[in-house]
């Protein structure tokens, strides 16, 4: 259960770093509600996967899939380049959060 809590940490990571895009500094109502939704809601998953386990596992995996996430959806919502430099460095990130495990 403590990974499904940990996905479900993460994918609530994805959608807060996503909300920031589109909450504009906190200048649309919505968007901003979502971040900050998000936000607690991504805390309080990781926290529920802690229980079981190690934090130098959980958060950087959380950290990880955030990231990779929202460079992903970066690139196929926004438009954001995916750049050689930046695939070798989701790859690094995969390499290292692997390396933890």
């Amino acid at each position: 259960m403590a990974w499904i809590f940990l996905l479900v940490a993460a994918f609530f990571e994805v959608l807060f770093a996503m909300g920031m895009k589109y909450a504009e500094g906190f200048t649309r109502p919505w968007p901003s509600l979502l971040v900050v939704v998000a936000a607690v809601a991504g805390i309080w998953f990781l926290t529920l996967s802690m229980r079981v386990l190690p934090v130098s596992i959980a958060y950087p995996i959380w950290t990880a899939i955030g990231t990779l996430g929202t460079v992903l959806l970066g690139f196929l919502l926004l438009g954001e380049a995916l750049t050689p430099s930046k695939l070798v460095s989701v790859g690094l990130i995969i390499v290292g959060v692997a390396g933890l495990r």
